[in-house]
């Protein structure tokens, strides 16, 4: 909880501004020519990012001005990404994992510290998104994008007040749910449901939460990632659990969604980009990462991605009616309610065995 506690203080003055798209602006600038002095270019890299995380016109842009190709690949969760690194078999040069596990990846060697030289535009990320518990001396990580997870519902399905957690046990809704795929995020709702931490380590509150989950099986249209988005777009379901930059862009294309933060809680995110120790290319990957951090890049990227961006001067570029969304940037007292995701170590194992007698579930 330490370490919940002081990611809630960094953040806090993040919801200070708070109040989901138009013209395009002009390119703060290209990236800096190479010198004489910079060492021979390596042809390609290889990012590996969440699905639909980054607009692709962005990698023909950094083609472009660079030569460099990127070879770009996607993962469904933390853990898939932290098993194909671990495994050896991954030539991986930027990767783009979640808060608690930078933290299992810095604990196990797993990540290169970075040449700051070779970041200039880190400057433009708030200073608000710094010292982070998960990388506390600013080390290995630069920041992207940060996010809530919650609830979205169509409006003209459910036909009661949606506040807490408790509507996704509602028998009512019985084929209509989707549900997070994912242990961490979905036992987390049932924990907090319950009124328990994302991040505890009794197991008698984890076994409360499976037991809760497992009697919710029947109910459940089906386990899902990406997908929930475009199956409650298309009114294939009433509810499903969601990423609040997801929930931004479903409503683009369905007004008739919406999407709230359960008032039992549920966790606040923070993506960043990172390199893994076993690249060979960490000049060429502090180049992308450095044009990542780029101003007129973060807005392509936020504007395709409707994830919050952790870049300052991105955030000053974007219209009102993103800078006002209540989904893409809560309200101050919406702040109380979110908790971060921690590395809990060899305890996490204790989550994935509850989950996966959860799936087993008839």
């Amino acid at each position: 909880m330490r370490r919940a506690i002081r990611f809630f203080v960094v953040l806090l003055g993040l919801f200070l501004l708070a109040g989901c798209l138009g013209d395009e602006p002009s390119a703060i600038g290209p990236a800096e020519a190479e010198t004489e002095d910079a060492p021979q270019l390596a042809s390609s890299i290889n990012v590996f990012n969440w699905g639909e995380f980054i607009d692709p016109a962005v990698l023909g842009i950094f083609r472009q001005e660079t030569g460099i190709n990127v070879i770009y690949s996607m993962y469904a969760s933390n853990e898939e990404m932290y098993q194909r690194i671990r495994a050896g078999g991954a030539d991986f040069d930027v990767l783009f994992p979640s808060d608690y596990m930078i933290e299992r990846m810095i604990n196990q060697g797993m990540l290169a510290q970075l040449n700051w030289e070779n970041i200039p535009n880190a400057e433009h990320i708030d200073d608000r998104f710094w010292y982070m518990p998960f990388d506390p001396d600013n080390q290995y990580s630069v920041p992207y994008m940060w996010g809530t997870f919650g609830i979205m519902y169509n409006t003209t399905m459910v036909n009661e007040p949606v506040y807490s957690w408790d509507i996704l046990w509602n028998p009512a809704f019985a084929n209509q749910i989707f549900m997070y795929d994912a242990s961490r995020d979905t036992m987390g709702a049932a924990l907090r449901r319950l009124g328990f931490s994302l991040n505890t380590t009794d197991i008698n509150e984890i076994n409360a939460a499976r037991d809760s989950l497992i009697t919710q099986r029947p109910l459940v249209r089906a386990f899902l990632g990406d997908q929930i988005k475009d199956l409650m777009i298309n009114r294939d379901g009433a509810l499903g659990t969601v990423f609040s930059g997801d929930a931004v862009w479903a409503r683009q294309d369905n007004p008739e969604l919406n999407f709230i933060v359960p008032v039992e809680g549920t966790q606040i995110f923070l993506d960043s980009m990172v390199i893994p120790s076993t690249s060979i290319r960490q000049y060429e990957a502090e180049m992308f990462i450095n044009f990542m951090t780029r101003p007129d890049i973060a807005y392509m990227n936020t504007r395709y991605v409707m994830y919050s961006t952790t870049n300052a001067t991105t955030f000053e570029m974007l219209p009102d009616y993103m800078r006002d969304c209540e989904i893409y940037w809560p309200p101050y007292e919406v702040f109380y309610r979110l908790e971060a995701f921690a590395d809990l170590g060899d305890f996490k194992e204790q989550f994935e065995r509850a989950w996966t007698e959860v799936l087993a579930a008839n």
